[in-house]
Parts: structure tokens; sequence; C-alpha cells
């Protein structure tokens, strides 16, 4: 049962936003009408998360990172919404139940989704090794900048709706409830 509840009653603010966001995804997602609680916090995640929209790295790569991570922190929520958009971006049901596992088919992604998983698992205290490997893959400084912020991004959004138990409107999915970090 969800924690804190979608606000019906958001403040001008957050309601602008809101209203951005009805317009891209054709409905409002029960995250963001949770977050319009502090217009502060939903124009905080809407601003990172649009300056990442237009990075080196692909969607697909992406909504891959966005699945490790939620298959790591156990977040069903992130799971269902990325599931969906994974498959948006072109990935297939392979990739996309894969990814939710830290796995890939291929090398490169495969480093990158090994980098994501090291991250996550040292809280940010990676090894020289860790990154040498995402960098031998292929990957340049500003593809791993913006790797650590992509997943900087998902760990706010499992963090937040496995704290407040926000409601999943999306397809669901389950995470695998693995939840390493626990």
């Amino acid at each position: 049962m969800t924690r804190i509840s979608p606000t019906s009653n958001p403040q001008q603010a957050a309601q602008d936003s809101l209203d951005k966001i009805r317009q891209k995804l054709g409905k409002t997602p029960n995250i963001f009408t949770t977050l319009a609680h502090s217009p502060a916090a939903l124009g905080g995640y809407m601003a990172f998360s649009g300056a990442l929209g237009d990075t080196k790295l692909d969607g697909k790569l992406k909504e891959q990172i966005a699945l490790a991570c939620a298959g790591y922190n156990g977040c069903d929520y992130c799971a269902s919404a990325h599931t969906l958009m994974g498959g948006k971006a072109g990935l297939n049901d392979d990739e996309l139940s894969s990814a939710l596992k830290g796995k890939a088919t291929d090398d490169k992604t495969q480093a990158a989704l090994t980098f994501t998983t090291a991250l996550l698992e040292k809280r940010g205290k990676i090894s020289d090794e860790d990154m040498k490997a995402v960098q031998k893959a292929g990957f340049g400084d500003q593809e791993v900048v913006e790797m650590i912020a992509v997943i900087s991004l998902n760990i706010f959004t499992n963090y937040f709706n496995e704290a407040v138990k926000t409601d999943v409107d999306f397809p669901k999915v389950s995470s695998g409830s693995s939840a390493k970090a626990a």
C-alpha cells in the first residue's frame, strides 16, 4: 500500500511540469503525481532527466542501465516503467529481461552493465579495474560520466518509489526482487 498518495491538487509550479509530462507521455504516471507534492523535487527530477536526454549514450543503453538499477535495487515500479520504455527504445524481450539481471548479449553493453552493478555494489567507490574495464570496452570519459549520471538518476527513482511504495501504473514487471543492497 502506498505511503504517500499522488497529489490531486499540486501547486502551480508542479502542475506546469505535470502538464508537460502528460503531453509527452499521454498520461501522468504515479511517480510524477507523487513527486508533485514537492515542486522542487519534481522540478529537479525533470531538469536532470531532461539534460540526460541529450547524451552520447543511446536510448537503448540508458534503458538497459535503468533496468539493471531497478533489478539491483528491487524496484518493481522502475522495472515496469523501464521495460515499457526500453521496448519503445527498441530492446527485445530477451534484452529487457537480461538487463534486469545486469546482463547483455554484446560485450560493450555488458561492460556498461557490469560497471553499473559495480557502481551500485560499491556505492560509487569503484576500483581502478572497474574503470579500466568500461574504458577498454570503448567508452570515453564523456560516456562514463553520463553513465554515472544515468545511474544516479535511477538510484533516486528506485529509492523514491520503494520508500513511498508508489502504485505501479504500467504493465507489471517484477524486478526479480533481488535487492542485493538490502
